[in-house]
């Protein structure tokens, strides 16, 4: 205050003012190192949910390779060693954390952990770090260069991402003066506040085997995807051909996967068990003149169940043309809601006849086309009649499988996550729409979203009309937390042009918000 002579009521008022000033300094203190503890229980819960993540991933990681082991198990080998290494050090700082607790009756009271004392007496003596200290910056040291080393040059991001989260090189303080990292960051530090960072650290730790495994898995993926893996195959257009007419065809790619093991392999009715090269080679009597049918599936195991593709196709053996070939430009099936375009003529006829129900001339020769909307059954059978230039009429019939469109996939902005949540804004949510989609079928139909259900976890369900979020859904997504899910489901749509076909359920889709 002001100097010179005061009188005993000035001096009161002055001495009233210092305390008033200290009592508001403690009510701030005490204010910071409440924030400091919610904010370390908040990330303890979020860091809960992200390794339950990261665990279920390891675990269907785990799956795919026991199906595929030559595909997947390099990849799950270096997924475990990462998680050993993420596991190691997170054990090693909660008990850090936990020894640090053993004194506070109550860890919820945060204003009393305002004491430097634990960690200062442990980490550090004098100028120099502890053997306690030294352990815990080896630790850190060991996490990060471990990780770098498993994952070598192919994720240079993330290594990059790593040595900046788990660095213990010195830092400078607001002075310019170089400080060993643990000094700079620990010394003198409330425990609240200590805590806090160490739950952070723990926190880094798990985001970053979230990010190896996803990049561990997207690197498989994408190299299964190259064009390296495709070959050329060619499709005749016909199963046999006359001397002297042009061979016609196509060249198509098709995926070859020499890693593919089948479970089991069945032609009709007798078990193959010679494959190769993920290929199953066939070598068996072609069987008396006529059109000869083949039939088996191929099993794989997906989880815990059995996936089953079947093997339907057909050859003519032939000493002069007596068969007709029928094939689904498509597929082997034709579906109701669509348009099923086919081609269908006999090998040595110009013109030929094809009757069934639902069948229509397309234009050009041997073009059909097949609507199978109305047809009751699971099959239809087309018959096929023609006269060979020397006038003998040959006549054939084929049946096809009716199947209907499949479940459609909801989406977000395009996205449909596969098999887990998309990862958005908060703000991308609010203006993205919504879709549904026909993931690899072969059609391409474009499905209108007209309406679908909002949930917020902790709040009521909203029902959308249209594709976009309503004023509703917005102000509930503005409620929910940075890393909750959101889901959209019961999701309605129609087909483009045939509004009138009822589409299976659409599946939902969540949403994982990043901010």
């Amino acid at each position: 205050m002001a100097g010179g002579k005061l009188s005993p009521r000035q001096k009161m008022i002055n001495m009233m003012y210092l305390i008033f000033i200290a009592m508001l300094a403690l009510n701030m203190s005490k204010e910071v190192l409440s924030a400091f503890g919610l904010l370390n229980d908040k990330i303890a819960k979020a860091n809960v949910a992200s390794d339950q993540r990261n665990q279920a991933f390891l675990g269907g990681l785990a799956e795919k390779a026991q199906e595929q082991p030559a595909k997947y198990k390099p990849v799950l080998d270096k997924a475990n060693q990462v998680n050993a290494l993420a596991q190691e050090l997170d054990s090693y700082i909660e008990g850090v954390k936990d020894e640090m607790m053993k004194d506070i009756e109550d860890p919820k009271d945060y204003e009393i952990q305002d004491k430097s004392d634990h960690l200062d007496q442990k980490w550090f003596s004098g100028d120099k770090l502890s053997k306690a200290g030294q352990e815990f910056v080896d630790k850190v040291d060991g996490f990060r260069e471990g990780v770098i080393a498993i994952i070598g040059d192919s994720y240079p991001q993330i290594a990059e991402d790593v040595k900046s989260k788990f660095t213990t090189s010195p830092e400078k303080n607001r002075k310019g003066v170089e400080i060993r990292w643990l000094n700079y960051h620990f010394e003198g530090f409330p425990l609240v506040a200590s805590r806090t960072k160490l739950t952070q650290m723990q926190a880094d730790i798990k985001v970053t085997q979230n990010d190896v495994l996803q990049a561990m898995l997207a690197g498989e993926q994408v190299k299964q995807l190259s064009m390296s893996n495709y070959q050329a195959i060619v499709v005749p257009d016909k199963t046999a051909f006359f001397n002297g007419e042009n061979f016609k065809g196509r060249v198509v790619l098709g995926r070859f996967d020499n890693t593919l093991n089948f479970d089991k392999v069945v032609v009709n009715g007798k078990e193959i068990t010679e494959t190769a090269g993920g290929q199953v080679v066939l070598d068996f009597p072609a069987g008396n003149v006529g059109e000869q049918e083949l039939k088996g599936e191929l099993q794989f195991k997906e989880g815990d169940s059995v996936v089953s593709i079947e093997i339907k196709s057909s050859y003519a053996v032939i000493p002069k043309p007596n068969a007709a070939v029928i094939s689904a430009d498509k597929m082997n099936v034709v579906y109701r809601g669509v348009e099923n375009p086919m081609t269908i003529s006999i090998p040595g006829v110009g013109t030929v006849s094809a009757n069934a129900p639902g069948l229509s001339p397309a234009g050009g020769a041997g073009k059909y086309v097949m609507n199978a909307t109305s047809i009751q059954g699971r099959e239809v059978k087309i018959s096929v009649s023609g006269k060979l230039p020397g006038g003998e009429t040959v006549s054939d019939s084929k049946t096809f499988r009716i199947k209907d469109i499949p479940r459609p996939t909801g989406t977000i902005r395009g996205e449909d996550g596969g098999g887990g949540p998309v990862r958005m804004q908060r703000q991308g949510l609010e203006i993205s729409s919504v879709g549904a989609e026909l993931m690899d079928f072969d059609f391409d139909l474009k499905l209108n979203v007209t309406g679908f259900s909002f949930k917020v976890a902790g709040q009521p369900t909203i029902k959308v009309s249209g594709n976009k979020l309503s004023n509703d859904a917005k102000g509930a997504l503005r409620r929910a937390g940075r890393g909750e899910t959101v889901q959209i489901f019961d999701i309605n749509a129609s087909l483009s042009g045939n509004s009138g076909y009822k589409l299976k359920k659409i599946s939902p889709v969540f949403v994982e918000l990043t901010n």
